[in-house]
């Protein structure tokens, strides 16, 4: 037997390496041959998953979501480089966990995008899962090349504080930005304002109240009319597009730069030659920290049980919430969650949760060799008759 093991990440737990190294542990008791490929959607790991795809390495100082400086990565090669949220300025960038939605800012993703546009690649990837900002891309825009003043001609921080302050807007775009192809990767569909928006649906994940997420919509939206008003006549097209409310507004920041959206999920299975390694395998075992009905709506599990067909697609969680009746739908043939096996709480506990996947790594490998068993038996008998 020949598995391929193209994992997510254990979101706070585990990387997808991590997790991939555990399932291939226990299945390797079995005899099995096997293929690693940890894989990422845009958001934590994205530059892990570059990494893996054979793009160099590069650490950077960049300022994480409340400024203090720090030490981030992206990744390059000759034509592509990845930049990503998360690790320059994202949740995990907080101080223990501290969420602070008016003066986090995506400053540092802009950092990093600036460094990785010096290698002159054709293209740039903007991996925008999980932000810890909720400031309209202001700070992405500010390391780009942009100042924001207030009336009396101040530069303001950028941050989301800032936005209902801004009265010019200064600067234009790094020269290096109109010679590369600038590509968003991610799931998010909504746009940057309204019921719908970045503040309303995300606000609350990054410590927004009922109040604070009015104020950031409505910042938002004034933001908008400064922009349309000082040299972006689209602002409010682009505001509305789907994806412009990715990472709170960096999207919006992003697309007002030319870039233009892609699925993060088909982006990386493409970049990581998924379809080379499945065509190889007898058996594809994917996993994330929790699988739902959400799950078969084009994230990455799904996305990658679809290209996976035929080959038999077997998905692992901490946490498995998709009934039964509907794994089919989702493209598995079985789910196996680790919260079925423990009544403690793998997502805070890292050793228990490398524990248990081995444990379900040995699990799958007895169930395919039995499954596999049986229809040699089967095809044995109608031979024979």
């Amino acid at each position: 037997m020949h598995a391929l093991i193209a994992p997510d990440k254990f979101k706070g737990s585990l990387t997808a390496r991590e997790v991939a190294d555990s399932l291939a542990e226990g299945m390797r008791a079995s005899g099995a041959e096997i293929t690693t490929l940890p894989l990422a959607d845009g958001g934590d790991g994205s530059v892990d998953a570059a990494v893996s795809a054979g793009l160099r390495h590069e650490r950077i100082r960049v300022a994480a979501a409340l400024g203090d400086l720090h030490t981030a990565s992206y990744a390059h090669n000759a034509c592509t480089a990845v930049v990503e949220i998360a690790n320059t300025c994202g949740l995990v960038t907080l101080p223990a966990g501290h969420k602070d939605p008016l003066r986090a800012s995506s400053l540092g993703a802009g950092q990093a995008l600036r460094a990785a546009l010096r290698h002159r690649t054709s293209r740039v990837v903007l991996a925008l899962g999980g932000s810890a900002s909720s400031d309209a891309g202001v700070g992405l825009l500010s390391a780009l090349g942009f100042t924001f003043r207030d009336d009396a001609g101040e530069i303001l921080t950028p941050d989301a504080a800032s936005l209902p302050h801004i009265a010019r807007i200064e600067g234009h775009s790094l020269p290096g930005l109109d010679d590369v192809e600038l590509l968003i990767a991610g799931d998010v569909t909504n746009p940057l304002t309204g019921p719908d928006g970045a503040a309303h649906v995300y606000g609350p994940q990054k410590g927004a109240d009922t109040a604070t997420v009015q104020w950031l919509d409505a910042a938002a939206t004034k933001f908008v009319d400064v922009l349309s008003h000082n040299g972006f006549p689209a602002a409010h097209a682009i505001a509305a597009n789907a994806g412009a409310g990715a990472a709170g507004g960096a999207g919006f920041a992003a697309m007002l730069l030319g870039g233009r959206m892609v699925s993060g999920a088909d982006f990386f299975l493409d970049l990581l030659d998924f379809d080379a390694h499945r065509a190889t395998a007898d058996l594809v075992i994917t996993g994330e920290g929790r699988i739902d009905r959400q799950t078969t709506h084009g994230k990455l599990l799904s996305a990658l049980a679809a290209r996976a067909h035929p080959t038999p697609v077997v998905a692992v969680a901490g946490r498995n919430d998709l009934p039964r009746q509907e794994w089919a739908q989702g493209g598995f043939t079985a789910v196996h969650a680790l919260a079925d096996l423990t009544t403690l709480d793998t997502a805070a506990d890292p050793a228990l949760t490398r524990r248990l996947l081995t444990q379900v790594g040995r699990d799958i490998a007895r169930e395919h060799s039995r499954s596999a068993a049986g229809a040699r038996g089967h095809a044995g008998q109608r031979a024979v008759s």
